[in-house]
C-alpha cells in the first residue's frame, strides 16, 4: 500500500480528489474475505482476527466498491460482486430471515441481534449494486427493503424502532435517531435504485420530525427516546465514549442530518424547503463543535453545547467537509466553500495516515492519534464520500450521483490484489 497522496491545504481540487479516493479503495480492498464478509482493518490495513465480521462495515465497504465501480475504477467491479455475494448468503440469516449483525471472531460465534441500523446500509449497498447493475443486487435490494418495511417500520411514529432479537419476538424499547439518519440516507438510495416514490417520501417524514425536534431543542438533535419516541436526554449520561449512542448532543449527526435535508430537497424536486433548518444544523454543529485554539471537532456536547467527550472521531470532520460542500452548491454562499478548503486542510495535516493509508479514526484533544473508543480503520465510507463529493453532481443518493458523473475515473486501476484470502 502506498502512501496516501498528500492534500493541499488551499482546499481540494480533481486531481487529488481521485487519487485520495482510488487510494481509500486500495486499503479497504483486504477487508473483505472469500466469503464476501468485511473484517476490521487495524492500523496497517490488515484483517484483525479478534474482531468479528460486522454487517454494517460490510455494507459501508461494499457501497463505496459500488461508487469506485460506477466511477469506471478498474478492480471494484469485483469487490462489490463479492461484497454483495457475502450479504446475500454469508451474513443473511438463514433461521430466522433478515440479517446477523456480526459473525466470529470464533468459529461458531455469531450475534444475532436485528438491528436496523445495519439493516438501513443493507439497503443502501443493495442500492448501490442496483445501479451498478451488479448480479444479485436487485433481489438483495427488494429483500432488504421488506425486511426494514416489516420488521422495523413503527407506522404510528412515522419512524424505524431500532432492535429486535434475532426470532424477531422481542423489541428493545429503545428508539434512536442514528439508525433513521441512516435510515434516510438508504431510503434516498432505494428510491434512486428503483424509481419508486414511497421510499421518498418516507426519507422526506423521518427528516421533518427530526427537524421539529432539532428546532426544539436549539438545534441540537435528541438522539435518544423511549418506546413512545419521547426524549430521554440523560441517556447513557455515564457512557459518554459509547460509539453509537453516546450522551448529550452529537455535533457530527447535525453535520450529516444538514447535508441529508438538503439532499432530500434535491430527490423531490423541493428545492429550498428545508434549507433553513438544514443551515440551522450546520451553524449550531460548528458553534459547538469545532475547537478553535486545537482545531478539530468534538465528539459530543452537553445540552448547553460544551464537550462532554473532546475527542476527535474522523467520520465528525469528513461529513463537515461535506456538508460544507453542499451547503455551498446549493446556497452560492462562498463562506461554505471556504470553511471546506479549511477544514480539508486540517484533516490533511491530521488525520490522513500518509504513511499508511486511510485515515486515523481518533485524535486525543492535542490532536494526535489515538484509540480509546475507535481501535485500527475499519471504516472508509465517510471519507471516500466526503473526498468523491464536489466531483459529482448532487443528487439524492452517492450512488446516483456516481452514476450521472460517468467513468470519470476511467483507467484507474486498484493495485491491491482483490484475492482475498480464507477468514
Amino acid at each position: 500500500m502506498n502512501g496516501t497522496p498528500t492534500l493541499p491545504a488551499t482546499g481540494p481540487t480533481s486531481s487529488w480528489r481521485a487519487d485520495h479516493f482510488l487510494s481509500l479503495l486500495e486499503f479497504a480492498a483486504p477487508s473483505l474475505g472469500a466469503d464476501g464478509a468485511a473484517g476490521w482493518l487495524d492500523d496497517d490495513g490488515a484483517v484483525d482476527p479478534d474482531q468479528p465480521a460486522h454487517l454494517w462495515i460490510t455494507c459501508r465497504m461494499t457501497h463505496t466498491f459500488g461508487l469506485g465501480h460506477l466511477l469506471g475504477v478498474d478492480g471494484a467491479a469485483a469487490l462489490l460482486e463479492r461484497g454483495i455475494s457475502g450479504l446475500t448468503a454469508t451474513l443473511a440469516d438463514p433461521v430466522d430471515g433478515g440479517w446477523l449483525a456480526s459473525l466470529g471472531p470464533g468459529a461458531g460465534e455469531v450475534d444475532g441481534t436485528k438491528q436496523a441500523y445495519g439493516h438501513a446500509f443493507v439497503v443502501l449497498a443493495g442500492s448501490t449494486g442496483t445501479v451498478a447493475r451488479t448480479p444479485g443486487a436487485e433481489s438483495l435490494l427488494d429483500s432488504a427493503l421488506a425486511v426494514l418495511d416489516a420488521r422495523f417500520w413503527e407506522a404510528e411514529h412515522q419512524l424505524h424502532l431500532d432492535e429486535r432479537s434475532r426470532d424477531w419476538a422481542t423489541v428493545d424499547p429503545y428508539r434512536g435517531v442514528n439508525a433513521n439518519m441512516h435510515g434516510v440516507e438508504a431510503l434516498l438510495a432505494a428510491h434512486d435504485a428503483t424509481g419508486e416514490r414511497r421510499w421518498l417520501d418516507r426519507a422526506a417524514v423521518i427528516a421533518d420530525r427530526v427537524i421539529g425536534w432539532a428546532a426544539d431543542n436549539g438545534w441540537r438533535i435528541p438522539e435518544h427516546f423511549d418506546s413512545a419516541w419521547r426524549p430521554q436526554l440523560e441517556y447513557n449520561a455515564d457512557r459518554p465514549h459509547d460509539p453509537f449512542k453516546p450522551y448529550g448532543a452529537t455535533p457530527g449527526h447535525g453535520l450529516e442530518w444538514a447535508r441529508l435535508l438538503l439532499q432530500v430537497d434535491v430527490a423531490g424536486g423541493t428545492a429550498g424547503r428545508r434549507t433553513d433548518a438544514a443551515r440551522n444544523l450546520f451553524e449550531r454543529a460548528v458553534a459547538d463543535g469545532w475547537d478553535g485554539p486545537q482545531g478539530g471537532f468534538v465528539y459530543t456536547t452537553d445540552w448547553a453545547g460544551d464537550p462532554v467527550e473532546a475527542r476527535r472521531f474522523h467520520w465528525v470532520a469528513a461529513e463537515a467537509a461535506a456538508a460544507a460542500d453542499v451547503l455551498h452548491r446549493t446556497t452560492d454562499e462562498a463562506r461554505f466553500a471556504e470553511l471546506a478548503d479549511r477544514w480539508w486542510g486540517w484533516i490533511d495535516a491530521h488525520l490522513v495516515d500518509h504513511e499508511r493509508g486511510s485515515w486515523f479514526h481518533e485524535l486525543d484533544t492535542d490532536n494526535v492519534p489515538s484509540g480509546r473508543t475507535w481501535i485500527g480503520k475499519p471504516d472508509v465510507y465517510h471519507a471516500a464520500q466526503a473526498v468523491i463529493l464536489p466531483d459529482l453532481p448532487l443528487t439524492g443518493s452517492f450512488a446516483a450521483s456516481a452514476r450521472a458523473a460517468g467513468r470519470i475515473l476511467e483507467g484507474a486501476r486498484l493495485r491491491t490484489s482483490t484475492q482475498a484470502g480464507e477468514r
